[in-house]
């Protein structure tokens, strides 16, 4: 691939000419992580089901809470096993 004179002085100019290297790189990986982005939300189909989540059926709240209980009850466990 052959840049244009113009965008390598431009290029050059910014970064220096040691640095085109890494900045077209860096620009490149920007740019596909943009467009992946883009497809990602230009899709249709949801990112997450519920029926994928099934801890989730009665509500996130109803969920949280639950963890919320096991996590105090694995930590009273082991404050009684310190004692």
């Amino acid at each position: 691939m052959v840049l244009p004179e113009d965008l390598i002085i431009d290029i050059d100019d910014l970064v220096g000419r040691r640095g085109r290297s890494a900045f077209l790189t860096e620009i490149a990986r920007q740019e596909v992580r943009r467009r992946r982005l883009l497809r990602f939300l230009a899709n249709p189909r949801p990112a997450w089901v519920i029926e994928d989540h099934p801890e989730l059926k009665d509500g996130a709240a109803a969920w949280v809470h639950t963890l919320r209980q096991t996590d105090e009850k694995i930590r009273a466990k082991r404050l009684a096993h310190r004692r």
